[in-house]
């Protein structure tokens, strides 16, 4: 089973790509599933997605925990089960950097030991300031879709992702995903 990670924060183009991704592999008759975390059909995902759209330190504590959980609940149910070719996992790791500044190499590296991993890791990533113009078109807004919060968000990240392919998503969605297809067809 090939395991492809696509991370990075809220308005990079995770799902953009991760839907583009999947659309290459079936066209090679692949069976693929992509789970984009949180995920709106179990409880943890649910309750992740609340707490996003809440205010306070307690609603950034829930979301954490309850999108680790959605995608603990994920690696279990589709990781290295069935038929499936490729398993896309949107939002995997990176989440920790969305922990307090203390606990986020901690939780990176108990995460990142804890569930599986692959050469397909792929952090999608922009400056703050292009994603907050993405960011704005949007109806509602998570508690981290701040200007502030992006910069802080974006530092911790960037100290996480150092055995990561780090694709700028600045320029168009072709041309991000010409980045990208590079990348997969020499892992492939």
């Amino acid at each position: 089973m090939r395991l492809i990670i696509v991370d990075g924060l809220d308005g990079v183009g995770k799902d953009t790509h991760a839907e583009l991704i999947k659309k290459r592999y079936l066209e090679k008759n692949e069976k693929v599933i992509l789970r984009s975390h949180p995920e709106d059909d179990n409880f943890f995902g649910i309750k992740a997605k609340k707490a996003l759209l809440g205010r306070g330190k307690i609603n950034k504590f829930k979301a954490s925990l309850f999108y680790m959980m959605d995608v603990l609940r994920s690696v279990r149910k589709y990781y290295n089960k069935g038929d499936v070719d490729t398993l896309i996992m949107v939002r995997y790791l990176i989440g920790t950097a969305y922990l307090p500044e203390k606990l986020v190499k901690f939780g990176y590296k108990f995460f990142y030991n804890f569930v599986p991993t692959s050469d397909y890791l792929l952090f999608i990533d922009a400056p703050p300031d292009i994603i907050l113009k993405r960011i704005q078109s949007r109806d509602k807004h998570e508690i981290f879709e701040t200007y502030d919060n992006l910069v802080k968000v974006r530092k911790k990240a960037m100290l996480l992702v150092n055995n990561w392919f780090i694709i700028d998503s600045s320029s168009s969605v072709d041309n991000t995903f010409l980045k990208i297809e590079r990348i997969l067809d020499n892992l492939d």
